[in-house]
């Protein structure tokens, strides 16, 4: 759980500052639980430079609350929690000192955005929070007021926790739980899991992850792990202290992500897990004629692959389609063995390629466009497709043929305006796992939305 917060200050000498407005929200790594926001009477006199920074005057704060009537529920609302916030350092030592200032020592741990952002987005001109957030395409309003810039730290810190793959900030986060050290009631770590689409971490006690699974419905998939009664289910019951997730809305979201953590993390129940994702491919060659043929073969990483396949029968029912579709010869995509015609060609559905009567140029074309569709060789697209919520899309960048990483967004000019595209886009690494992912999701899926850059 995470109090992500922001100050504003009368400024004046080190120490001696007093605060003027506060606002935390409450954040369990998915939606704010609970929030507050207040002005402030610092009993002290606000720093011009200050006044036309925030538009916080005397005059707004002679009926607000002085910090001794407020800071109970600030304690009780950052109660277990890890404050987050933008220079945290600075944040932190506001509020200790107006503590101690009460004889109450304030301890709590913190994570700052502006040095998680350093390491996560790196190269960006400025890291101050409102150029960081207008490089990200985050919309701001209420800027320099708590509540605009918490409302601010809290988007900027969720694409934070999507950008960390290895998913550091989470096992920190579970280590320093104390309720995670107790013995768990599998009944209440399911209750806390949503029905939707996501990938999901188990966590043993002192925060590292064993396992990493995807599903479409994360509840019901943890009702499995804690009730299968196979050697690796029962070996997860014993060490599972939590389970933390992440909701993707995206099926093809939530099976990049799961790859790139398992691959990342080497979790100890996952070393068997999709060792074989892919056995097959369809290749494509020239023959002595100039038509170009189709193949069907075992997974070679040396070739170049048009499509992958999870095995040989789902390849051979995709060609049979596809001969089916684009008007193919069953003898060019190697679903009829012969030396003469093929069967469609008796049949008269195929225009002859077989035996050469239909021009090599005039049936490579069609060949051409099911290899074109079917693989994003050199190809510059983002695939859109589900997001977490109504209003959100989630974004699937192809570079030059090579998958770059994803994202979300919000706004239009979010996926129009590529620097802040590359912004919001997680990176991640390129290889056949993702390739198979990525295509295999495109031949089930054809109504998604594909934007050419």
């Amino acid at each position: 759980m995470y109090a992500i917060l922001d100050i504003e200050t009368t400024g004046g000498k080190y120490n001696e500052e007093g605060i003027t407005e506060i606002a935390i929200f409450k954040f369990d790594g998915h939606e704010i639980v609970d929030q507050f926001i207040s002005l402030i009477n610092p009993e002290r006199e606000i720093q011009p430079f200050v006044v036309n920074l925030t538009g916080i005057n005397s005059n707004m704060l002679r009926s607000a609350p002085k910090f001794y009537e407020v800071a109970k529920r600030i304690v009780e609302i950052t109660e277990g929690c890890i404050i987050v916030a933008h220079n945290a350092q600075f944040d932190n030592r506001i509020l200790k000192t107006e503590f101690k200032r009460l004889g109450f020592d304030f301890e709590r741990k913190t994570l700052c955005t502006v040095e998680l952002a350093k390491d996560l987005i790196p190269g960006q001109s400025s890291y101050s929070l409102g150029k960081l957030v207008r490089s990200l395409g985050i919309p701001v309003t209420d800027r320099h007021r708590a509540s605009g810039d918490a409302m601010a730290t809290v988007k900027l810190f969720k694409i934070l926790l999507e950008k960390d793959t290895s998913k550091n900030i989470i096992q920190q986060s579970v280590r320093l739980n104390p309720k995670h050290q107790l013995e768990p009631r599998h009944i209440d770590i399911i209750e806390q899991m949503p029905s939707e689409t996501g990938v999901y971490y188990i966590h043993k006690a002192n925060g590292d992850i064993i396992y990493i699974g995807k599903s479409n419905n994360i509840k019901k998939r943890i009702n499995q792990h804690f009730t299968n009664t196979n050697q690796k289910s029962k070996k997860i019951q014993q060490n599972v202290a939590t389970v933390t997730y992440e909701t993707t809305g995206s099926e093809l979201v939530a099976l990049l992500k799961e790859s790139e953590a398992i691959k990342r993390n080497k979790p100890i129940y996952n070393r068997a897990l999709r060792r074989n994702v892919f056995t097959h491919a369809l290749y494509s060659f020239k023959d002595e004629n100039g038509y170009i043929n189709l193949k069907i073969d075992d997974a070679d990483g040396r070739k170049k692959a048009i499509t992958t396949f999870s095995n040989r029968q789902s390849g051979k029912s995709f060609i049979t389609k596809a001969v089916e579709d684009f008007n193919l010869c069953q003898k060019l995509t190697g679903l009829y063995k012969t030396k003469t015609s093929c069967f469609n060609y008796d049949i008269k559905t195929c225009n002859g390629a077989c035996i050469e009567k239909e021009p090599a140029e005039i049936y490579n074309k069609r060949v051409q466009a099911l290899i074109d569709k079917n693989s994003y060789h050199n190809k510059n697209m983002v695939i859109i497709d589900k997001g977490r919520a109504v209003d959100e899309r989630s974004a699937i960048l192809i570079e030059n043929g090579v998958f770059k990483g994803l994202g979300y967004f919000n706004l239009n000019y979010q996926i129009n305006n590529i620097e802040i595209l590359e912004s919001i886009i997680t990176p991640m690494d390129s290889n056949r796992d993702t390739q198979h992912i990525i295509q295999n999701y495109l031949r089930k899926n054809k109504r998604l939305k594909i934007i050419t850059l």
